[in-house]
């Protein structure tokens, strides 16, 4: 082979090795290309449903943190009883001791008296009790409360000890606090407190309906006379079984085509249509820092159910005080925001 066709031969290698190099360099650039692109347009996409995820949960007034429990209705079980167990420790009986009655609800008494924990020394209750001749159903919505208040993990509200289903009475047992109901601590210490004190008062309540709306609960009744107020001004949120509380306080209820509603603490929309939502909540928390700032005055004064439906309806405030107005619009906004 002459030196001319041994470097044509060379030139030729040369071309292919170029060529196939080329190629695959090519090839690993368009593969990585393809690579790039489809996780750009993936983490976009995501991040556009992410976004509007978010948007749809800011709308409907919830944003949820992590690490929060969701909040289960217990009403979506077969089984009720399954919600208690799931949700509620069952006590001992003998661990209970009731001292005194310090009220009466529709299923039964409630008590103050001490709950003996192994290990550790005797705790304040408060024991709500089931009266004999119970029904299954009475039974059942008595329970509801606590298959409701398990669920709950926060300072701001007020904290199940347990349930005693196993011997009678049927009981719920909650921490005591001592100074009872916000609005009838407010109207015994009227005047009393500076703003600062009533304020840190309004805070921890707005803490405890954060938690909830975070979780996904919304409570429907909340009002002054369903916070309860510990030592040093804590104030927590309670009451979670609606009908109870309306069946018992008829002026403090509304009847529509649903049932009855709180007429004096809840939001248009809710009188209007029964739609209620954290928003709704938010309102309510309105009329509270109106309570709360008033020392338990009653919302609308003398005013009518039927007059206060008409006038917030209406969306007229010609009757109300400014701070009254001010009232429920600083108090959606604070509660919106804390």
């Amino acid at each position: 082979m002459s030196d001319s066709e041994e470097a044509a031969d060379q030139g030729q290698v040369l071309v292919i090795v170029t060529a196939t190099v080329g190629g695959f360099s090519l090839l690993v650039i368009l593969t990585l290309f393809l690579l790039i692109t489809g996780r750009c347009q993936w983490y976009i996409k995501s991040k556009i449903k992410s976004e509007d995820k978010k948007r749809t949960q800011y709308q409907n007034g919830h944003v949820p943190f992590p690490g929060l429990k969701t909040y289960i209705d217990p009403d979506t079980y077969e089984d009720p009883s399954q919600a208690i167990h799931e949700f509620a420790k069952e006590i001992d009986p003998s661990r209970i001791r009731i001292e005194r009655v310090i009220g009466a609800g529709e299923f039964g008494e409630v008590c103050s008296g001490r709950l003996r924990i192994p290990g550790k020394k005797e705790i304040p209750v408060a024991i709500k009790t089931l009266k004999g001749g119970y029904t299954e159903r009475q039974r059942r919505d008595f329970l509801r409360e606590a298959s409701i208040m398990g669920q709950f993990d926060n300072p701001n509200i007020i904290r199940l000890e347990g349930v005693v289903t196993k011997s009678r009475p049927v009981m719920i047992v909650v921490e005591y606090m001592e100074n009872g109901s916000l609005d009838s601590f407010l109207r015994k210490h009227d005047g009393h407190f500076t703003v600062i004190q009533l304020v840190g008062m309004l805070r921890g309540i707005a803490s405890g309906m954060m938690y909830l709306s975070d979780i996904g609960y919304v409570h429907r009744d909340l009002a002054a006379r369903n916070i309860l107020v510990h030592d040093n001004l804590v104030c927590k949120v309670s009451d979670f079984g609606l009908s109870r509380v309306l069946e018992d306080d008829p002026e403090a209820a509304y009847t529509t085509t649903g049932g009855k509603i709180p007429i004096r603490w809840t939001a248009p929309e809710a009188i209007a249509y029964r739609k209620f939502s954290s928003a709704s909540d938010a309102w309510s928390y309105g009329i509270v820092m109106w309570e709360v700032m008033s020392y338990g005055e009653r919302p609308y004064w003398e005013m009518s159910n039927q007059d206060v439906s008409h006038l917030v309806y209406s969306n007229s405030t010609k009757f109300l005080t400014i701070e009254f107005s001010k009232a429920v619009f600083l108090g959606k906004m604070y509660f919106k925001f804390f």
